[in-house]
């Protein structure tokens, strides 16, 4: 009983350290789910260009599609076959997790189609919080391939969000995504 038992919690812990071990990230189209424009906009230009400068194929969603448009419209064929031929096969959805804790990455494994339409409460800033917590939801051919969380703490303004979110995201591009 021990043999098995011990068999199946390595197991575990080397499928949950595998998962984002094994993303070898070369090229994404990046969505941000942020109710705000300007925050979706800030998103995905920002990690846009983190990923370009690690050498990773990035493009922003607004990109593909006009500004105010549903993100589900990514999910559709005739968007899939564009952003495949610009030699783009992994989508990364950008969301705020949520303030002031910490979040584990979401045990959910949706469809591509199912995550682009759900939306996000959050902004990137709101008054009287510490910190941000992000989450990266990674889709390749449509299906889901892993999750991230960055949290981006001692943050008093919009500004300093940006900030935070530059220097702890490049890091994490390095170390585990690429």
């Amino acid at each position: 009983m021990k043999i098995q038992l011990t068999a199946l919690l390595v197991c575990v812990v080397a499928s949950f350290n595998a998962q984002l071990t094994e993303l070898h990230l070369k090229n994404a189209l990046v969505v941000g789910q942020l109710d705000k424009p300007e925050d979706r906009y800030t998103v995905e230009i920002n990690l846009t260009e983190l990923l370009t400068d690690a050498g990773i194929k990035a493009v922003p969603s607004l990109n593909m599609m006009k500004l105010g448009s549903d993100a589900t419209l990514l999910a559709g064929d005739s968007i899939q076959r564009l952003v495949a031929a610009k030699g783009i096969d992994t989508y990364v959805i950008v969301s705020v997790r949520g303030f002031d804790r910490r979040f584990k990455p979401s045990e959910r494994k949706d469809d591509l189609n199912t995550a682009l339409g759900a939306g996000s409460l959050f902004p990137i800033f709101r008054d009287e919080v510490v910190s941000v917590s992000f989450e990266f939801l990674f889709y390749r051919n449509g299906q889901f391939v892993t999750s991230d969380i960055v949290k981006c703490g001692n943050v008093s303004e919009r500004d300093t969000v940006i900030k935070r979110f530059r220097k702890k995201v490049a890091k994490r591009i390095i170390k585990k995504w690429k």
